[in-house]
């Protein structure tokens, strides 16, 4: 059911979505060089690394690395990647990674390749079994600011606690943050 359900909807958002994505993409390649979209290297259900779609909100040459270990994250962080980021507008590609079944509407975000301390807390919690989300419970619960045990822990309490109800509630908490902008560290 929580399969078709992200079909549908992955679906009906790039349908009624398209002008937005489009506008976007030009927006981000017309103010810096460099691709509108940036396909990050992700790890994915059952540890396995996927690449996911982003619109690109960092100069081009950034180190592929969480955005909190930089040294300055402002200074690669683009002034309409600001924005993207603030708005979450810049998550709206991995619609189609909802629909290709690389991930799910609702689930623990995805790790970067690297970040092994997360990878392997995520394991030991058992969350690895999860399809990734485009938002999750950890992410309505505190996005950037909390630490990583922090979002396991809520990651392993959305495993327990899953449901078709659970993630309507998840995902309307997000439109809610989205709009707020709310949680976004950089």
């Amino acid at each position: 059911m929580k399969r078709g359900f992200d079909i549908v909807v992955a679906l009906a958002g790039l349908l009624a979505l398209w002008p937005v994505l489009l506008a976007v993409g030009l927006a981000v390649r017309l103010e810096s060089a460099g691709p509108a979209v940036h396909w990050s290297r992700r790890v994915g259900r059952d540890n396995r690394i996927f690449a996911m779609p982003k619109f690109r909100t960092m100069r081009v040459g950034t180190p592929d690395v969480a955005t909190h270990l930089l040294a300055d994250p402002q200074a690669w962080v683009t002034p309409l990647g600001r924005f993207l980021r603030r708005t979450s507008l810049d998550e709206l590609p991995q619609l189609w990674s909802v629909l290709i079944g690389d991930m799910s509407l609702v689930g623990p975000r995805p790790a970067l390749f690297n970040q092994d301390d997360l990878v392997a807390l995520r394991t030991e919690a058992g969350v690895h079994v999860l399809r990734p989300g485009v938002t999750g419970w950890a992410q309505v619960n505190g996005r950037d600011e909390l630490p990583i045990p922090e979002k396991v822990r809520l990651d392993a309490e959305y495993l327990a606690r899953r449901s078709l109800g659970f993630d309507v509630r998840i995902l309307i908490a997000t439109a809610t943050a989205a709009l707020s902008g709310r949680g976004v560290s950089h």
